[in-house]
């Protein structure tokens, strides 16, 4: 689960998320996951937190080693630096004085990154040219570096990844700003996503005086992982291709029943994980959600608890014990050799992709601990060629070595091509040991069984999503394992575990379409918010639900007739949020809402779903799904609506073949727009049978401004039109 530049995909997750670069995203969760395992004043190091609302002690001694002036990718001031004795260090993007308006932005990676990440982006994507035509400058910084990342052999304070080097910067940037502007002190506003909300909460509610308010967006409750990925690998292994049905029929124009074409076994598991949260109308990307960070949580998930492995399989209670015919069918204990070592440069020749971190930045600051993690290099082997495996997915699943001088260690099998076991160096030492010959079993039972753990971690009835594990009495139906997981995972990204406690204001944004922070986690985080405000709440917190959006931050989506982007939305926020502060001008009113067995639920209308973003309403014909013969026209009918007082609509654009290229670009200023509301109307002919979902995106801009790259709130509409021969 875990921002985003043009130029990088090393610590983007929620970028990656869609775009198919795992092993960027997985990176990231190993530094959280390490942190965990290596870093044991983990719990004691959060329980009382230092607040930088004075003076931190660690960062005393700020250095500046570059200053000079960039044209690019618009004209500032660019300072970099750190702090002596630390490994933290900074960037501050200044506008020329009179592009200033006395704030400053600040993005929080989803984990320790580096301080140059967002240098190369372009468009909306771009942080720095966004921060200064909002009248602020820009800050970012390695949160903390490897000083801040445990690993083997190296202990870190996890409060200083959290929120300590972040706030410590934040407070030297105002020095810098006062020398450079003079007047009062800036102003200073947080976001983050993903990891990058724990984070920017955690610093919201662990310090004062840093931050005035924060924009957390697809945020994630302590409960989120791994369970979000366990019940998601569950029903992607139950369903199988099945989900394809359940995504047609949930689409518009489909029949509405997801259930329809299941077995008794697929709909239970369906029922399950989308009762937990999963989106259920974004099944649409299931041949392409994959592991995703689940690659390394579930390891983790192994060394934490590694008894859960054998209870399910040999206790009452866990669905191993008992397995139902898809568990047996999927279970792999299949012997085989192996038949080659394959050395880098028998991997270039074979075409293997060995690489983990390809296309991360420059100069990040986790390079020392990159290089253990990275493939082994010199005589070391890169991947193993296997002499046979099963008919069935391998996926998730160990090599267990059974012969020779590794025998009782495992591999991976995370990563393979055909009949390769693609190596990492978190195998180097097994590695090192293996001969060509040794015997070694691939076996998934493992993975099999952490697909159901989330049963056996039921949290407090806060968390209403597990009340379906819950019996009459809210006694757990299955045996509980002795800790929380999620917790752990929340602690260190954040430092604390979220309480809704701060000071300042924040405006929360969630998606609706998020297959990596489940939707209902937004509420769950404004009730926590309710408990220490009660009646106030509206005086500091605002939450915005977004239709059609997943989790990545970036422009180009992977299915564009679904999805559109949101970083309209974040920029729009972060913009609402310095006015609110600063003026005291209220933001639009936290999204209409109702949470039904897991999913969030909107009204239809954009006056009732308050939010900033428009809703798009397509019918073919008169209705949601309409029937033609080939060579025929259908008559397409758009109501676009804004909600009130947040902008007018400035780009609509409409795609016919599902390419999501949107060849037809309406002319906004023929067509009248009556207030908050638009229609549009046109004509399409098909010529070649099959069925097509024309769909119409649209933008709208709070000031009417069509041609900045910036604060455009995007939405679609779809519509399905089957054409007949």
């Amino acid at each position: 689960m875990l921002g985003t530049s043009g130029r990088t995909t090393a610590g983007l997750s929620i970028r990656d998320a869609n775009k198919g670069n795992y092993f960027s995203v997985v990176r990231n969760y190993c530094l959280l996951i390490i942190s965990l395992f290596f870093t044991q004043s983990l719990i004691a190091a959060t329980d009382k937190p230092m607040s930088p609302k004075s003076s931190d002690p660690m960062f005393q001694k700020p250095y500046i080693d570059q200053d000079e002036w960039r044209d690019s990718p618009v004209r500032h001031r660019y300072v970099h630096g750190g702090f002596e004795g630390t490994d933290t260090r900074f960037s501050f993007y200044l506008p020329p004085k009179d592009k200033y308006d006395g704030r400053f932005f600040q993005y929080i990676t989803p984990v320790p990154d580096s301080e140059t990440l967002s240098q190369g982006a372009t468009g909306e994507e771009d942080k720095i040219g966004f921060s200064i035509a909002s009248g602020a400058y820009f800050v970012e910084t390695n949160g903390g570096g490897q000083g801040a990342t445990a690993g083997p052999g190296r202990r870190a304070d996890s409060t200083i990844g959290a929120y300590r080097a972040n706030a410590a910067a934040a407070q030297y940037s105002r020095q810098v700003a006062l020398e450079m502007y003079g007047g009062e002190r800036p102003y200073g506003y947080a976001f983050g996503g993903s990891g990058g909300a724990y984070r920017t909460i955690g610093g919201m509610e662990n310090t004062e005086g840093v931050w005035d308010g924060a924009v957390p967006f697809v945020l994630g409750s302590p409960m989120a992982l791994p369970n979000i990925f366990t019940t998601r690998v569950y029903a992607m292994r139950v369903l199988g291709d099945k989900l394809g049905d359940v995504a047609d029929a949930v689409d518009v124009g489909g029949s509405q029943d997801p259930y329809a074409t299941l077995n008794e076994e697929q709909k239970a598991a369906l029922k399950e994980t989308t009762g937990l949260g999963f989106p259920i109308k974004a099944w649409y990307g299931y041949e392409t959600l994959g592991l995703h960070a689940f690659a390394v949580i579930f390891p983790a998930v192994v060394g934490i608890d590694p008894s859960y492995f054998k209870d399910f399989w040999n206790k009452p209670g866990y669905e191993g014990y008992e397995p139902t015919p898809s568990l047996k069918a999927a279970r792999i204990q299949f012997p085989t050799t192996i038949k080659k070592l394959i050395m880098p440069n028998d991997a270039e020749a074979m075409g293997l992709t060995v690489s983990r971190f390809a296309g991360e930045a420059k100069g990040l600051a986790d390079n020392a601990w990159k290089a253990t993690m990275k493939g082994s290099e010199g005589g070391m082997p890169v991947a193993i060629q296997l002499a046979g495996l099963p008919s069935k997915s391998t996926v998730g699943a160990d090599l267990l070595i059974t012969s020779g001088e590794a025998k009782g260690s495992k591999i991976s099998m995370s990563r393979t091509q055909g009949d390769v076991v693609i190596l990492g160096a978190e195998n180097s030492s097994v590695v090192a040991k293996l001969k060509e010959g040794d015997q070694v079993k691939i076996d998934n039972s493992n993975f099999l069984a952490v697909q159901t753990y989330h049963r056996h971690q039921v949290p407090g009835k806060e968390y209403k999503v597990w009340d379906q594990f819950r019996d009459e009495k809210g006694e757990p139906l299955y045996p509980q394992r002795p800790f929380l997981l999620g917790p752990i995972f929340a602690k260190g990204a954040s430092g604390t575990v979220q309480t809704g406690e701060f000071k300042g204001k924040m405006i929360a944004l969630e998606n609706l379409y998020d297959t990596e922070a489940f939707p209902w986690q937004g509420d769950w985080y404004l009730d926590r918010v309710k408990e220490h405000l009660g009646d106030k709440t509206d005086d500091h917190f605002r939450l915005w639900y977004s239709d059609r959006t997943n989790h990545g931050d970036f422009t180009d989506q992977k299915y564009p007739t679904q999805t559109v982007s949101y970083l309209g939305v974040l920029q729009q926020a972060l913009r609402d949020l310095s006015a609110w502060v600063e003026e005291g001008v209220e933001p639009a009113p936290t999204s209409s809402y109702t949470v039904v067995d897991g999913q969030v639920i909107q009204p239809e209308t954009a006056a009732e779903r308050h939010g900033i973003q428009p809703v798009v309403k397509v019918q073919a014909n008169g209705k949601e799904r309409a029937e033609i013969s080939a060579g025929e026209s259908v008559s397409l009918t758009a109501s676009v609506a804004v909600p009130p007082n947040t902008g007018t609509i400035v780009a609509a654009e409409w795609d016919f073949d599902g390419q999501g290229k949107y060849p037809l670009v309406m002319d906004l200023d023929k067509i009248e727009q009556k207030g908050d509301q638009l229609t549009l109307e046109i004509t399409h002919q098909f010529d070649k049978p099959g069925t097509y979902f024309p769909t119409l995106r649209v933008a709208s801009q709070r000031e009417g401004d069509a041609e900045t790259a910036f604060a455009r709130v995007q939405n679609l509409g779809r519509v399905r039109v089957v054409v007949e021969k």
